[in-house]
């Protein structure tokens, strides 16, 4: 069983709720889109390394690496948060807050999260806890969209063979992610030779030649695979010249996604099939693939059912209601599509993630931390 928090860390936690509040508002200033997390890695970096911490380095993928007491150690644990997000404003942005809410872009997914994560370094700093098995901290970039993982990706491939279990902090404490969601996202270009709308009427229309694809591509059948679940869309579509004016250019973007690789590759057939068959109608269609995650690969399950039970016992000091688990598209995908033992969860409760209006309870904050705190610190001795 997970150790219970000593009244020591309690105690700590509790002193230092303004102090993670503040943070997280301090964080939320400072700009991080998606491949373009330079400004708040190189924040968080000194902010470390002002606390004592020693070897904090910045890697080729924007992720901030803390390797904590784990030289020559292979069974480490590996635990995140992202500090990019998915809005691609430079300028900074202000937090609202009123009561117990607190309002900004980002201020949850993931921003809340890298703040209890700092907090919680923080501790162990200034405590200089023992960790035996070694504890890789990264406050990783390239979670988002089109940031295609790309952090997660650059850890496993520098400490794979190292990691024991992995930990992504995003999300809430309502429960866990234990299994990866695949996709494949692509950028579809189609041309034609256009023309005037009235003088060259009856040459082919790439607008309305890529309407053809789209229709074809929703009437797909997803697969199926047991219970698992499989989606598509067209997220966005553009091109053309003028109302009286032939179409010659027009692009989309293009995802499916799948819990199952089974499914995931059979969506990747039909998707060529389709494409291949348009590409006898226009002058050239080219397709750019954009992002792409892994599925499940080999996890032991007996190694993946203790994580999650660590998380589960975790969760339940505090949280008394039904902790549910599910699929998605996270920072796990990584290590789960190379065996490793992942779960992801969060420290806060909030709303309207990924939107302008997206909000947090602050007194989720307090709850979600000392969780995180119960699991993270039954690594150290």
């Amino acid at each position: 069983m997970v150790k219970q928090l000593s009244d020591h860390a309690k105690k700590y936690l509790k002193e230092h709720e303004k102090f993670t509040q503040e943070l997280l508002f301090e964080l939320c200033a400072i700009p991080a889109p998606s491949n373009h997390e330079e400004l708040r890695a190189e924040f968080i970096k000194n902010w470390l390394e002002k606390l004592g911490a020693k070897g904090v380095y910045i890697d080729s993928a924007l992720n901030v690496v803390y390797p904590y007491q784990s030289e020559g150690k292979n069974d480490l644990l590996c635990i995140m948060a992202h500090t990019d997000t998915v809005f691609p404003d430079m300028e900074p942005f202000t937090v609202k807050v009123d009561g117990n809410v607190a309002a900004c872009p980002g201020i949850g997914d993931d921003t809340a999260n890298v703040a209890i994560l700092l907090t919680l370094i923080k501790y162990v700093i200034e405590n200089n806890l023992n960790a035996p098995k070694g504890v890789l901290f990264v406050l990783n970039a390239g979670e988002e969209g089109l940031g295609n993982l790309k952090g997660s990706r650059q850890i496993v491939k520098d400490f794979g063979d190292r990691i024991g279990e992995f930990v992504s902090l995003d999300g809430s404490y309502t429960g866990f992610c234990n299994k990866s969601v695949g996709s494949m996202r692509y950028k579809v270009e189609l041309a034609t030779e256009g023309g005037h709308s009235y003088g060259s009427f009856g040459n082919r229309n790439a607008i309305q030649r890529m309407a053809a694809v789209i229709q074809k591509l929703y009437e797909v059948e997803v697969p199926h695979d047991g219970d698992s679940k499989t989606t598509y869309n067209v997220g966005m579509i553009s091109g053309g010249t003028s109302v009286n004016t032939i179409a010659q250019n027009v692009e989309m973007l293009y995802e499916y996604r799948s819990d199952s690789k089974k499914c995931l590759d059979a969506m990747t057939e039909t998707f060529n099939r389709i494409i291949d068959e348009a590409r006898k109608d226009c002058l050239s269609l080219t397709v750019t693939v954009l992002g792409e995650r892994p599925c499940m690969g080999d996890v032991d399950p007996a190694r993946q059912a203790a994580l999650e039970n660590k998380v589960r016992e975790s969760m339940a000091t505090l949280y008394h209601e039904d902790i549910r688990t599910y699929s998605g598209s996270t920072d796990c995908n990584i290590p789960f599509s190379v065996g490793i033992p992942a779960v992801c969860f969060g420290g806060y409760i909030g709303k309207g993630a990924h939107t302008r209006e997206e909000h947090i309870f602050l007194d989720s904050m307090p709850v979600g931390t000392e969780i995180i705190a119960t699991f993270l610190l039954d690594y150290f001795a």
